[in-house]
């Protein structure tokens, strides 16, 4: 799924918990953990392409999904450090890890970090084989599932669509609440 989307439902979710918890979740802060995993894994290989693109003569962030992810001969250091980036962010067990290391450190679980987990399980589904299959089995197994493309225009309309529902359902729930106070 594209890293805004990512970014909109965890913020979605957590408007939503928001409306059952006696301490709100930081919406920011969800926000910020649902756009980690691709920020983490791709920001290097976005800098990387568009620096060569613009001193090229090209255009600057235009970059398609072939050109992160080129056959396996053809990449560059930072292209296959964008890989093994992103079997890190988007490993369950990984998750686990840091979600409990933070949980530690801070004496409690960060729960805005569920931003993070529903990005992985939102992936699982929404990518193929041909364009970066989601490794959230990391380092334990290889197996991931030949999802459904989310970069077709049916996908991103239907994605979308039902973002918009998911943010006006939490208004009106909101908004029906406050009028009952």
């Amino acid at each position: 799924m594209d890293v805004f989307s990512h970014g909109l439902w965890a913020g979605a979710g957590a408007r939503a918990l928001n409306l059952k918890r006696k301490k709100p979740l930081r919406v920011w802060l969800a926000i910020a953990w649902g756009l980690f995993p691709d920020v983490f894994a791709f920001a290097l290989s976005f800098i990387y392409l568009n620096y060569f693109r613009i001193t090229a003569g090209g255009t600057p962030f235009a970059i398609r999904p072939g050109e992160i992810e080129p056959p396996v001969g053809e990449q560059s250091f930072i292209l296959r450090l964008t890989h093994h980036l992103y079997d890190a962010s988007h490993s369950l067990l990984v998750f686990l890890i840091v979600f409990s290391l933070v949980a530690w450190y801070f004496r409690r679980p960060v729960w805005e970090m569920g931003g993070w987990f529903l990005h992985i399980l939102m992936d699982i589904p929404t990518h193929s084989f041909a364009f970066f299959p989601t490794p959230f089995l990391w380092p334990l197994s290889n197996f991931m599932v030949d999802g459904t493309r989310w970069g077709t225009r049916i996908f991103m309309l239907t994605n979308y669509s039902l973002l918009a529902v998911a943010y006006t359902v939490v208004w009106l729930v909101d908004k029906s609440r406050k009028k009952k106070k």
